[in-house]
């Protein structure tokens, strides 16, 4: 059986503000992205801010209501938030080459061949705590889904432990929404057919949750029963061989078609990277997530006129992709693009394809690569992402972020 750690940061950006200002540490303190060009919305709290009713997603307003004057606004420094993680994954590094990155803030440990995984939860969270300063949540378990509930049973600074004899007690009691992936509109229609725990999601017939939710029904029931055996990825293994892709939650919400377009082909840029890094030659079809302002989700897939590798085609395509489909109900949160279904063995040439400008295009990306490998990602881009200087410095591929969704990828 395998053993699982899934090590959640606490607090994570408000925690690091309060490391590089001692004197804010006994206040409500929030992390905030630009008022101009975001109002002010609150990214990170602190625990205290926390216990006086402030959200995530709240306007700096709404927070300030709620804290009074001691309330302590703090601008968004996320190469200090990167550097910090950094920091924190050489110390799991130490206990096992296979982590798998959730977000800045999260990772999954598959320490099976490590020794006893209680003893080493308890033994990375003191070392985080005395060597960082920051304090993390451990959940240990035999399967991904699992170690993830067991880190956000106990907060802060605490390890718990989900075994095939206990999960029921602790798990199959918590609301259906605990379980990863078990949004908002699923929630609801689980909640209307009755199911409102995730025991009573484990004990639901497959049948009845298919017919409510397509593939997705037997995807979240396998969950709930503890029968997760995806992997953990091994750190610089070719990740979602299946699928490869990056998210983003942008510094500001995007108002207009411009900003959406700039922050597409820097995604787009990252992707077709990563993919020739893989040794991938093409994809085929490209998926496009987006989510609005109010955590609304959707998502667009379609298959490329021709497979490629190439930053302008993905971009391209994804961007008449999220024209096609999203509403424009609210302004645009965060955007998450990944290509799949890639050509293996030997490439079938399209007859029609221009077949000078693809290697032209090839001689190109490869000398981008070496150069951006010497002197950083930032070094070279696209022409469109210098229409806003704050996007056009995110180093997306840098920071490495890997996809939630190459998850069910992985899986199917």
């Amino acid at each position: 059986m395998r053993t699982i750690l899934h090590s959640d940061l606490n607090n994570f950006y408000a925690s690091v503000e309060c490391l590089k200002n001692p004197e804010i540490r006994d206040k409500p303190v929030v992390v905030v992205g630009s008022k101009e060009d975001r109002h002010g919305i609150v990214l990170a709290k602190n625990t205290i801010a926390k216990n006086l009713g402030v959200k995530t997603g709240d306007v700096y307003w709404e927070a300030k209501q709620k804290c009074g004057k001691s309330l302590v606004e703090v601008p968004a420094d996320f190469s200090a938030y990167l550097a910090a993680s950094k920091e924190v994954r050489a110390i799991y590094g130490d206990y096992t080459e296979r982590i798998e990155a959730y977000g800045i803030d999260e990772c999954w440990l598959d320490v099976t061949r490590c020794g006893n995984g209680l003893e080493i939860a308890e033994e990375i969270r003191e070392r985080v705590k005395s060597e960082t300063g920051l304090t993390v949540s451990i959940g240990v378990s035999w399967n991904k889904i699992f170690a993830k509930l067991g880190s956000d049973m106990k907060k802060p600074d605490a390890v718990t432990e989900i075994t095939p004899e206990n999960y029921k007690e602790k798990v199959w009691v918590l609301p259906v929404q605990d379980l990863l992936y078990v949004g908002k509109a699923t929630q609801r229609k689980l909640n209307r057919i009755g199911v409102k725990t995730i025991g009573q999601l484990a004990q639901t017939d497959e049948k009845i949750l298919t017919d409510l939710l397509g593939k997705w029904g037997s995807y979240i029931r396998t969950f709930a029963r503890g029968r997760d055996e995806s992997p953990v990825l091994t750190v610089g293994e070719e990740a979602a061989i299946k699928s490869i892709g990056n998210s983003l939650t942008v510094y500001r919400d995007l108002k207009t078609e411009d900003d959406v377009e700039i922050v597409i082909w820097l995604l787009a840029d990252s992707v077709a990277s990563r993919m020739r890094e893989a040794g991938l030659s093409k994809a085929r079809t490209v998926q496009l997530y987006m989510r609005d302002s109010k955590l609304v989700g959707y998502q667009k897939q379609g298959k490329l006129p021709h497979p490629t590798n190439n930053m302008n085609d993905i971009a391209r395509f994804a961007f008449g992709l999220f024209k096609e489909a999203y509403p424009w109900n609210e302004h645009v949160r965060g955007l998450g693009l990944s290509v799949t279904d890639f050509i293996t063995g030997n490439e079938q040439l399209d007859m029609f394809a221009d077949i000078a400008k693809d290697e032209k295009q090839k001689r190109l990306d490869s000398a981008i690569d070496k150069i951006r490998a010497k002197y950083g990602n930032n070094i070279i881009q696209s022409a469109t992402v210098f229409k806003d200087p704050k996007l056009r410095d995110l180093d997306i591929k840098g920071e490495h972020v890997i996809h939630p969704y190459s998850f069910f990828k992985n899986n199917k």
